[in-house]
């Protein structure tokens, strides 16, 4: 057996090894990939919320717990009606509510926009009276590192909260990311429907403010129900996905 031939038959074996154990290792892996990324959505949510903050190492444990007490998960249609998840249709909506005290504290709308390089998927929390931001998230984006990817810094998500998605006389308007300061760049009446924006960022504050727009449109309809104090009772869980 020549020397070439024993190097290639090496070469091919440790490679048919290396792909044996890279495979086991990622079978072996999955299960705890798919509870950190599920443990990263709820620990959106709960941030949405208000609920956790950056500051605290909270533990695997307490973010399930803390999900399991104070989000119930829904589906929607476009009318607002919570629907059965027997009964979910293409069109329904996935909505989270914020449990306090026994009564919805604020409801939860997942962010699925479109950036300058791709998707952008967070959590927006409104207040209960169907107009008031109480919070915004980002899990994932591919937005630029110091630029658009700032959007997933706590200075920037802290600009929505206190936030209006409604104007002056009630009507809904969404919320969009000023190109610059809003005090320097947005009249004083409409400041509270903006944002601050991210310097060098433009295209990825427009992108996001008219995804948002298209999203928080198609929830209108709980948004106005909210507006009207017509969502007393909490309905029981019909399983949106976390």
């Amino acid at each position: 057996m020549s020397s070439n031939f024993k190097s290639v038959l090496f070469a091919i074996v440790l490679c048919l090894a290396c792909s044996l154990l890279l495979t086991m290792a990622s079978s072996g892996l999955k299960g705890y990939q798919l509870r950190n990324i599920k443990l990263d959505r709820q620990k959106n949510l709960l941030r949405s919320a208000g609920l956790i903050d950056d500051q605290n190492n909270n533990t695997p444990e307490y973010i399930e717990k803390l999900y399991s007490e104070k989000i119930k998960s829904l589906w929607v249609d476009p009318s607002g009606r919570i629907v059965k998840e027997t009964e979910r249709e293409q069109k329904d909506l996935p909505i989270y509510l914020y449990i306090k005290e026994n009564a919805v504290e604020a409801y939860i709308v997942p962010i699925n926009a479109q950036g300058l390089w791709g998707k952008i998927n967070g959590y927006l929390a409104i207040n209960k009276d169907g107009s008031t931001i109480s919070g915004f998230t980002v899990y994932k984006h591919s937005e630029t590192p110091g630029l658009g990817g700032e959007i997933e810094r706590s200075w920037f998500q802290r600009n929505f909260e206190g936030k209006k998605i409604v104007n002056k006389e009630g009507k809904f308007v969404s919320i969009s990311i000023a190109r610059g300061a809003v005090k320097d760049v947005i009249q004083k009446d409409l400041q509270v429907n903006f944002v601050d924006g991210i310097s060098g960022a433009t295209l990825t504050g427009k992108f996001l403010s008219a995804s948002m727009k298209d999203i928080l449109k198609e929830y209108e309809s709980v948004s106005v129900k909210f507006r009207q104090n017509m969502i007393k009772e909490i309905p029981g869980n019909n399983g949106a996905e976390n």
